[in-house]
């Protein structure tokens, strides 16, 4: 049985929204694809190396994040919930702890609205990584959108 996605409050979520200047199925494809995925998952910098990606619900993503100066990050993920094209869920099983909710909204044909939550267990674990989380999310929004206008030619 899959795992539920937890209730959280405001207090115990990082919630990052961009709009992208692409379409909601180029969007979702970014982060559903690991061809792409791994090119443009992570902050500035950052390389992955997908050792294993069964995108169904039940299904594994482990991966290793390289860090542009040092230190390799071990994740290990489950797929919780898929919605296509509007929704990826995922549990991560390396701390960190927390549930990713990620949502895909259409704006417009070339816009799409995404919104990336954090979901943590206690507002004690989300605090330890807000203070830098927020920016980092950004740059990969940053990232996202690179890949989204290479993946467009």
């Amino acid at each position: 049985m899959a795992t539920e996605i937890i209730t959280t409050t405001p207090n115990s979520e990082i919630v990052s929204t961009r709009i992208v200047k692409a379409p909601r199925e180029l969007v979702y494809r970014a982060w559903t694809e690991p061809e792409h995925l791994k090119k443009w998952w992570g902050p500035a910098g950052f390389t992955n190396t997908f050792n294993e990606f069964d995108f169904r619900v039940g299904g594994k993503w482990n991966f290793i994040m390289h860090g542009p100066d040092k230190g390799n990050y071990t994740n290990e993920c489950e797929f919780i919930k898929i919605e296509k094209p509007s929704l990826v869920a995922w549990k991560r099983y390396s701390k960190p702890l927390f549930q990713v909710l990620a949502t895909f909204e259409d704006i417009s044909e070339e816009e799409t609205k995404v919104v990336f939550k954090m979901l943590f267990s206690s507002i004690e674990e989300c605090n330890k990584l807000k203070p830098f989380i927020v920016d980092k999310n950004e740059e990969n929004f940053d990232r996202l959108e690179t890949e989204l206008k290479a993946m467009a030619l």
